[in-house]
């Protein structure tokens, strides 16, 4: 068996230091939605723009995602609960209020 592998595009993961600002005001925004803190994870990140960004503008990025492990992200069988896409909403104002503070 010969198996070949191509890189079809590239670009440098990103992680957003939890000490950061946006991270707390995001964790803080949402416990204040959800009623419990998150929990920080290595997944995701993969945003090629996003050290970019970093790199030029200075600037730190905050992901905030409000899928569970079981909604198989990129899946056949994707899915996510309408409950966790409002609650998403709900979380974004907060986002703002808190970090501008």
């Amino acid at each position: 068996v010969t198996v070949k592998a191509f890189e079809l595009h590239g670009g440098e993961p990103y992680m957003t230091p939890i000490d950061s600002k946006a991270y707390q005001s995001a964790a803080k925004s949402i416990e204040a939605t959800f009623g419990k803190k998150p929990v920080p994870v290595r997944g995701g990140g993969s945003i090629p723009i996003c050290s970019i960004l970093e790199r030029e503008l200075g600037i730190k990025i905050v992901f905030m995602g409000f899928g569970l492990d079981s909604d198989n992200l990129h899946s056949p069988n994707e899915k996510f609960d309408l409950v966790n896409f409002y609650k998403g909403i709900e979380t974004i104002p907060y986002f703002h209020k808190y970090f501008s503070e």
